[in-house]
């Protein structure tokens, strides 16, 4: 019972060390809006976010928690093996995530989570312990694995046009303006960024939530799966601490590396990503935020000037989405055997 119990303690703190790299790797992609629109300092930025994205997951319910948690069946497994399960798949998305960070590549958290925790579970006990949501999918619902990897799929594009659309809209409404109006438009940041940072915290931090809340019902600490109130707190906590300390390299990418921002572009940039993560979160899919908000600029920056964007580095981020999934499901497949080893 000892050894349960300091399984699930290391359990508990490698998830809040992938909220906290997931606060590196996707909160920083809000503050880079605000940034290099000029609508706030670096400063201004860091804590205006921080503060509406621990807010999110307090305040936004965890139908997101919900989904995380049941694309995967562990309950045959003993208690101690199922943790240790889960430990390796959540460890191996905190190694990727650390090396996304380094190479400063916008990646996806949600995609190295999902990647990883399916790695890990299909070489511990095979691939009919994964809910990959195929049969519910044929009978016109959705949950596991399709529901995340359908979300995943399908918020980029829907980001990309719905930049693309309200940026048209915005240029038309403001065809006459007279150039004092990048005041106000910077002005206005102060609160869609709140609101993406929000819509993040509501979404982002609670695939934290899930997975410690799944900890807990495989050591039979809950009966069933329902998230404490001090599991909310931990995760908002630990992924407001990424933003506050980390992700700057980041910034300078997503900032500047794709389209140069304007103050229309950094609010209608967080108007779009906003509308999206927080969509997704209401209906419980799981979405990356960096890719919300990456797709929505593309589809700003389309809509206006489509040479200007900067498509070299726009699929050099595309490429590191195409190989999260593969290379996280190798991480934690990787770990899931080290220390299978290391166990017998």
């Amino acid at each position: 019972m000892t050894s349960l119990l300091l399984l699930l303690t290391l359990g508990i703190a490698v998830v809040l060390a992938f909220d906290f790299t997931n606060g590196f790797n996707d909160a920083a992609n809000m503050v880079a809006t605000l940034v290099a629109s000029r609508a706030m300092t670096p400063l201004q930025a860091v804590i205006l976010v921080a503060i509406f994205t621990f807010a999110g997951p307090v305040l936004a319910g965890t139908a997101v928690a919900d989904t995380i948690g049941g694309f995967v069946d562990l309950g045959p497994l003993p208690p101690s093996t199922g943790v240790l399960v889960v430990v390796c798949g959540v460890l191996g998305a905190v190694l990727w995530n650390i090396v996304i960070w380094w190479w400063a590549m916008p990646s996806s958290s949600t995609h190295a989570l999902v990647g990883s925790l399916v790695g890990a579970v299909w070489l511990s006990t095979g691939a009919g312990a994964v809910n990959w949501g195929l049969d519910p999918l044929i009978h016109g619902q959705m949950t596991g694995v399709t529901k995340v990897l359908l979300s995943l799929l399908l918020s980029p594009p829907a980001g990309f046009i719905a930049g693309w659309l309200l940026h048209r809209l915005m240029l038309f409404l403001l065809r006459a303006a007279h150039p004092s109006i990048n005041r106000r438009l910077r002005q206005s940041q102060w609160l869609t960024a709140s609101a993406l940072a929000f819509s993040h915290g509501a979404n982002d931090a609670q695939k934290g939530m899930g997975i410690i809340t799944l900890l807990l019902v495989l050591a039979g600490t809950l009966p069933t799966f329902s998230v404490p109130i001090w599991v909310i707190a931990l995760s908002a906590t630990s992924m407001t601490l990424g933003t506050v300390l980390g992700g700057w390299r980041i910034v300078r990418t997503v900032g500047f590396g794709i389209y140069k921002l304007r103050p229309i572009h950094g609010l209608d940039a967080q108007l779009t990503s906003s509308a999206v993560v927080f969509g997704a979160s209401l209906f419980g899919g799981p979405v990356s935020t960096t890719h919300v908000v990456n797709s929505s600029i593309m589809g700003i920056g389309a809509s206006e000037h489509v040479r200007r964007v900067h498509w070299l580095k726009a699929r050099e981020i595309v490429l590191t989405w195409v190989v999260t999934l593969p290379g996280s499901a190798l991480a934690g497949a990787g770990l899931c055997g080290l220390a299978q080893l290391l166990v017998h």
